[in-house]
Formats: C-alpha cells, sequence, structure tokens
C-alpha cells in the first residue's frame, strides 16, 4: 500500500497486531467511524473466525490493497475468507474477496457460541461493542430473573445465563430473530426451560411481560430509530416510566442507547422524570476496540439501581 502514503497506516498497523497471536473470538479490528483515523472513517474491519468482514459506509476503491494487507498480516494462517459490505448501497450487499464463507457459522466470545451471518445480512447477528457488557452480566447475574428489552439474538440473555441467571425474559418484535436467539441459546447448552421468548412489540406485551416478573435485571437496547418498532427520541421515555412495575427493589437496569445525536444526558433526564426511584450508579465502558473521538456519539450504557421509598413501593 506504499502508493497510498500514510492514509492507511494505521490500518496496517492493526492488522499486524492483531493476528501477530491466535485469536479465536470474535473482535472488531479496526474501528475507522470512531473519527480517531483521518481519511479512514468510513472503514470497520470485524473478524469472525475464520473470516474478515470488511464494512465500507462510503465508495471505496481499495479492495485489492486492503486485501492484500490482510493476506499478508496472516503470518499463523487463521483467515480462511475476506468479505467485503458496502453499506452505502442499496441492499447493502456483499462480496467474496478471497478464500471460502459460509452463509452462517457459529464463532466464539469468551467461551460463549453465537451464529452469526457475516455480510449477509446488515447485522451480522453479534454487537461486538457489547462485549464488556456481556461479561458484565456473566459476573452479575447469579439467581437473578432477567428481562432483555428489544433482545435481537439473545446475546445478552445468553450472557446472563451463563453468569447463573435463573430465568430470562426475551423480547423482540421478530420471531424469525427471537428463533435465533433460542438457537443461541441452545448452542450453549441452555436449557430452554429458563428462557421466556415473546415475540411482539414491546408497547403491546406489558402483560406478558408483567406475568414473568418481577426482575432483579433489565436490559434495554433499542434500535434508535426503526419504522414500525422504535423511536430513541419519542419512545424511549415510555419504557421508562413502566420500570417501577416490573422491578425488585434493588434491580439493576442496563439502558443502552447508540446515538450520535442523543448523548447520555438524555437517558438520565428521562429517569429523572420518569422514574427518579432508579438511581444513577454507573457509566459501563464499552469495548476498547470501539475508541471514539467523542464517546457521546459513540455507545452509552448507564447502570440505574431501583431504590423505592419503602419495600411496598
Amino acid at each position: 500500500m506504499s502508493n497510498k502514503g500514510d492514509l492507511y497506516q494505521p490500518l496496517l498497523k492493526r492488522l499486524g497486531e492483531f493476528f501477530r497471536a491466535q485469536q479465536p473470538d470474535a473482535r472488531r479490528i479496526f474501528h475507522g467511524r470512531g473519527r480517531c483515523y483521518p481519511g479512514l472513517e468510513h472503514v470497520v474491519v470485524d473478524w469472525y473466525a475464520p473470516v474478515v468482514l470488511i464494512t465500507v459506509f462510503d465508495e471505496f476503491a481499495d479492495c485489492e490493497l486492503l486485501l492484500e494487507a490482510i493476506r499478508e498480516s496472516d503470518g499463523l494462517d487463521q483467515i480462511e475468507g475476506v468479505v467485503l459490505q458496502r453499506r452505502s448501497e442499496l441492499g447493502a450487499p456483499s462480496q467474496l474477496l478471497w478464500g471460502k464463507s459460509a452463509e452462517s457459522f457459529t464463532v466464539s466470545e469468551g467461551g460463549l457460541l453465537f451464529e452469526v451471518y457475516p455480510g449477509v445480512r446488515q447485522n451480522v447477528g453479534l454487537f461486538l461493542d457489547m462485549r464488556l457488557l456481556r461479561e458484565w452480566l456473566r459476573s452479575k447475574s447469579t439467581d437473578r430473573n432477567v428481562l432483555n428489552l428489544f433482545a435481537y439474538t439473545c446475546a445478552l440473555s445468553v450472557a446472563a445465563l451463563s453468569g447463573g441467571a435463573k430465568c430470562v425474559t426475551n423480547v423482540d418484535i421478530s420471531k424469525t430473530i427471537i428463533a435465533w436467539g433460542e438457537r443461541n441459546h441452545g448452542l450453549n447448552s441452555q436449557s430452554l426451560s429458563q428462557v421466556k421468548s415473546i415475540p411482539y412489540n414491546v408497547f403491546t406485551s406489558w402483560g406478558r411481560i408483567k406475568q414473568f416478573g418481577r426482575y432483579h435485571t433489565v436490559i434495554i437496547d433499542p434500535p434508535t430509530r426503526q419504522r414500525g418498532s422504535f423511536d430513541a427520541r419519542r419512545e424511549y421515555g415510555a419504557l421508562v416510566r413502566k420500570l417501577s412495575r416490573l422491578c425488585e427493589p434493588g434491580a439493576d437496569v442496563l439502558a443502552c442507547l447508540n446515538s450520535p445525536f442523543l448523548p447520555s444526558d438524555f437517558l438520565q433526564g428521562l429517569f429523572e422524570k420518569y422514574a427518579p426511584d432508579f438511581e444513577y450508579q454507573e457509566r459501563l465502558a464499552v469495548a476498547p476496540e470501539f475508541k471514539d473521538e467523542d464517546p457521546e456519539r459513540g455507545l452509552k450504557i448507564l447502570r440505574f439501581r431501583y431504590q423505592p421509598a419503602s419495600p411496598d413501593a
């Protein structure tokens, strides 16, 4: 890539560092979207062993150059395929640049297994920036009843059960996605007798949700804006208003927001207004490989604890 000057040097360096060791776990390799590398804001590179997924969010003409760098970095022969996905084009088309790539396969993260579709879907099936939240759940879920709103493929619930949760309730509007999540539970030898699935819109499912409560941990990880499903700016507050009727005293609420336009103060303001009995505890760290020039534009994960005025509240 010498003809590209210094533009790709941060990416080249990161590839060399990453593949210098065995990499059994799914990880983000390079996060251009964090705007820490001028000129590469539209490029991210992910590792879903044994496939490298390059995702570009603007026009990109350097496929061969990047492919050469990826293959040269693979001194331990870990890579079996390289896939490029163009998110700026209609339908987010993908192409196999080299090697082989199955439509779906299983990857690991910290000993847990997940079904993924790199390059086939816009969302692969495992949000890599949530890695540290999964670690938190594995360490803080013993004997807990966990509610996972907007559960997607249930990776957070898999982590909670792995950490000793007694039960998880997964809520997602898509029956297909909920079924995918149940397969993830199965991959990890987790009994579906401990899993309650609610494949409906969260706003029409409060009766079902309360039926399996009260909860010791509530995870709220909605899309920022999804037509027919959820708009964070308009509807997040409606979720927060319901929490006191769902939670046990002392319960943890993990409120997530992944919008470049809504800061963490937005979430804290909603809790102050609609759920004052939930005290702010901390902002959980995002996986460090997702470093952002302005953390308020990236993923925010805030933890609140339910402290009602009296045990009967």
